[in-house]
């Protein structure tokens, strides 16, 4: 998983309540392409015209905001349906963190699953965030002392569990930070071998 600790770059202003996970991608695209090609297909109920033209008109179209690694986004962000396949397409656009209020609790946890930071921010300052960035100004996230800096010398700070702050900063998933600890769980293993032999007969099938 790739770390995050200090990203620097546009953030586009999409501050709009009640996205689902079903916006963000539809779920037959998760069955016939790989995680890698979704980035077409985020968001295509509203970047595209129905003749499968880019909607210019649609704040994710511009291409000042091309690759831009942060989303600013409403309430209840991913809510809906759980599917991993929101975080990787965002991802697939180059999304690094998710700014917003709220989001879908399953979203929430998927997000640190795959490296992108959902920052939890009060509207008026996710607002006055989308409102710096619409001319194209950028913003620097840092998770190492948890702030939000503008280019004109703002500074916000948001909170994070320090538990997912420490595997993004490291880029360690579950797994990863389970292993952290291998030597520890061998020694427990190699003891309750010792103590509890019967717990670890085979089972005769």
């Amino acid at each position: 998983m790739q770390a995050f600790t200090r990203v620097h770059g546009l953030a586009v202003p999409f501050v709009r309540p009640n996205v689902d996970t079903d916006t963000i991608v539809r779920i037959e695209r998760l069955t016939s392409l790989p995680k890698h090609q979704l980035g077409p297909y985020a968001f295509e109920s509203l970047r595209y015209l129905p003749d499968a033209s880019l909607d210019p008109a649609c704040v994710l179209n511009a291409p000042r905001f091309l690759n831009a690694p942060f989303l600013l986004a409403g309430d209840n962000f991913g809510c809906g349906s759980s599917r991993e396949g929101a975080v990787w397409a965002l991802m697939c656009l180059g999304v690094r963190a998710v700014l917003a209020p709220s989001y879908g609790d399953i979203f929430f946890s998927n997000c640190f699953q795959n490296g992108v930071l959902p920052i939890r921010l009060p509207i008026d300052r996710v607002q006055a965030l989308a409102a710096h960035s619409a001319d194209g100004s950028p913003l620097t996230v840092d998770l190492s002392d948890q702030t939000i800096r503008s280019d004109v010398g703002a500074v916000e700070t948001f909170d994070v569990d320090p538990t997912r702050r420490e595997a993004l900063l490291n880029g360690l998933d579950d797994i990863g930070l389970t292993m952290r600890d291998d030597a520890l769980i061998r020694t427990w293993q190699a003891r309750d071998r010792t103590e509890r032999s019967w717990a670890w007969r085979p089972v005769a099938l």
